[in-house]
């Protein structure tokens, strides 16, 4: 375990085996424990760490209070062939997002296309890797994701939260390096908050809006009052995360809460009235080229225009032009050879959390 500034460095793999027996212990299956801490350190090593493994203690208390499932299978709602509308049963989102990914993608390889709409799911994570998942059979797809019972943000040129961050994520593939094209609707993901807390990157003085209209960087806006190591309630703070470029973030969001939420039948954000537990809709379009006998051009067009886009003049000579997931591909090459980096605050946190469930803490870098 080396030690960085401000924080460690651990090994990817030790940090995987590691999150596995945590969640082991909190009563996941071995598979389901092991795809949890793969789908949680393959976000930090993507430098996602909002969406990594910041996340454990967090998890393991939704499981202790019952308000997520380990163990759980999607049920089929509504089959129409070409779309269907599955329902997670508040299972662990990265099993239950998993498994109406594969359906989706399954039904789109052999149909041309399938619409998948997901509802009460526990917190799916990084929705890129459903994106990677796509690409890896060939198929564009693009997701709309909301957090119903999750009211974080505040829509342009309000105050008062009315959106979840909203995820989007669209996965095009490509010869060479697919694109991948995975953010949060809101100005940094609440994860972004949450590590900022703990001693991580500070947020941008901007990310956040407090009752009067006065921005903040603060992660005591969204959170109140906190102690240095330990849980964070988001409902709890006075202020809100601001959505991202003004009214069109604003505007992404409201259609991500229409689509993954209200469509889907899981709910938007709010009001959440007397909810115990918040959970992610995902409306899934998944795409294959091959179907629609355009594969071939299709590939050569999409990969010349990216090529030439990127070729564009940077306005910074050191910094040249990147293409989406590019920036993630380039940090996780540099995490694996160095180490995933955790604050010394999230690592306590983890660690706490081991020790109340019985794992011992024997991480080497």
């Amino acid at each position: 375990m080396a030690e960085v500034l401000d924080g460690i460095r651990i090994g990817a793999d030790a940090l995987e085996s590691f999150v596995a027996r945590i969640m082991g212990a909190a009563g996941c299956a071995e598979a389901e424990a092991t795809r949890v801490a793969n789908h949680l350190v393959g976000a930090n090593l993507r430098g996602h760490d909002s969406h990594g493994v910041v996340r454990v203690p967090r998890y393991v208390e939704w499981l202790g209070k019952g308000f997520v499932r380990a163990g759980a299978t999607v049920e089929m709602v509504t089959d129409g062939g070409s779309f269907v509308l599955l329902d997670g049963g508040f299972g662990l989102g990265q099993t239950v997002a998993q498994q109406a990914a594969q359906l989706g993608i399954t039904r789109a390889t052999e149909n041309g296309s399938c619409i998948v709409a997901l509802r009460n799911a526990g917190h799916i994570g990084r929705a890129g890797d459903y994106a990677e998942m796509a690409i890896a059979a060939g198929l564009v797809s693009v997701h709309f994701v909301n957090v119903a019972g999750s009211v974080l943000v505040a829509p342009f040129g309000g105050v008062d939260r009315r959106f979840s961050t909203a995820p989007f994520s669209v996965g095009v593939p490509l010869p060479g390096e697919p694109l991948i094209l995975d953010f949060a609707t809101s100005s940094v993901a609440e994860g972004k908050v949450l590590v900022a807390s703990n001693g991580g990157k500070p947020l941008p003085p901007d990310a956040l809006i407090e009752p009067d209209g006065r921005l903040s960087g603060d992660p005591h806006t969204l959170y109140g009052e906190y102690p240095p190591v330990g849980p964070r309630d988001p409902s709890a703070g006075p202020g809100a995360i601001r959505a991202f470029g003004d009214h069109k973030g604003s505007g992404l969001a409201l259609m991500c809460e229409m689509l993954a939420g209200c469509l889907t039948g899981g709910g938007p954000a709010g009001p959440i009235g007397e909810r115990a537990r918040i959970a992610n809709g995902m409306l899934s379009i998944y795409l294959s080229p091959k179907h629609f006998g355009t594969e071939e051009e299709f590939h050569r067009s999409a990969r010349a225009y990216a090529d030439w886009v990127a070729s564009s003049r940077p306005a910074e000579p050191s910094e040249p032009v990147l293409l989406p997931g590019q920036p993630e591909t380039r940090t996780m090459q540099s995490r694996l050879r160095e180490g995933v980096p955790l604050p010394h605050a999230v690592w306590q946190s983890i660690a706490d959390t081991a020790a109340g469930l019985g794992v011992a803490s024997n991480v080497r870098g």
